[in-house]
C-alpha cells in the first residue's frame, strides 16, 4: 500500500508530464504543476529541489516506460516467432504507450529538445539503450533474411523511431486503431508501397 507521501508525489510527477507535455519545458512553471496537482506550490518543494530535478524524473520514467512495454511485447512471444510479428509487436507497444498511456513518454518526445544540457546527457544512457533493443530487433530480421541485406539499418531504425514518435502530433483516437497502424508500418517496412509500373508500349507511349 502507498504511504500519502508517496502518492503525493506520484500527483506531482502525473501533474508534471502533462504540463511539460502540454506547454514545454521552458514555459512551463512549478506554481503551473502544483496547480495541475491540486496542491500548493510551497510543497512541491518537500519532494522535488527544482523543476529540473522534476524534469528528469519525468523523462527517465518516459523512457523506462516504453523501454519496458517493447522489452516485454517481445517477452510475450513464443520461440520461433517470425521476425516481422516481433517487429509489428514492438511497433504496437511503442505506439500504445506512446498514444493511450503516454503523458510520460510523449513529454519525452516533445520537450527532449529544450532540456538542460546536463538533464540530456545524463538521460541519454537511457535513450541509448532503448535504441540498443531496437538495434538487436532489426539486425536479428536482417541476419535471418527478413531484412534486404543492402539497407542501411541505423538509417531505417532513426527513420521509424521518427515516424512512430511524430504520430503523437497527428495521431485522432477512434480514426484508426493502433494495431491497424503497426499493421500498416510494417506492411511498409517489410514489403514496401512501390509496385513495377508496366513497360508501355511504343504505341502506348504515342498515345498518351
Amino acid at each position: 500500500m502507498q504511504s500519502k507521501s508517496d502518492i503525493s508525489r506520484a500527483k506531482i510527477l502525473d501533474a508534471a508530464a502533462l504540463t511539460f507535455r502540454q506547454k514545454g519545458y521552458a514555459a512551463t512553471t512549478l506554481a503551473e504543476i502544483a496547480d495541475a496537482a491540486q496542491m500548493k506550490a510551497g510543497s512541491l518543494y518537500y519532494y522535488f529541489e527544482s523543476k529540473e530535478q522534476l524534469l528528469e524524473e519525468v523523462l527517465d520514467m518516459g523512457m523506462h516506460r516504453v523501454h519496458e512495454a517493447v522489452a516485454e511485447s517481445q517477452n510475450r512471444l513464443p520461440t520461433g516467432t517470425s521476425h516481422e510479428i516481433r517487429i509489428k509487436a514492438a511497433v504496437e507497444a511503442h505506439l500504445t504507450m506512446l498514444l493511450k498511456h503516454g503523458d510520460y513518454t510523449s513529454a519525452n518526445i516533445r520537450i527532449f529538445g529544450q532540456v538542460p544540457e546536463d538533464v540530456r546527457r545524463r538521460h541519454l544512457r537511457l535513450r541509448n539503450a532503448y535504441a540498443a533493443l531496437w538495434r538487436g530487433l532489426l539486425i536479428r530480421a536482417q541476419k535471418a533474411g527478413a531484412l534486404r541485406t543492402d539497407v542501411d539499418l541505423a538509417l531505417i531504425r532513426m527513420l521509424l523511431m521518427g515516424a512512430l514518435n511524430w504520430s503523437v502530433e497527428w495521431y485522432k483516437p477512434g480514426k484508426k486503431s493502433i494495431r491497424a497502424m503497426a499493421d500498416h508500418i510494417c506492411l511498409m517496412l517489410f514489403h514496401g508501397i512501390g509496385h513495377e509500373e508496366p513497360v508501355q508500349s511504343p504505341e502506348d507511349a504515342a498515345v498518351s
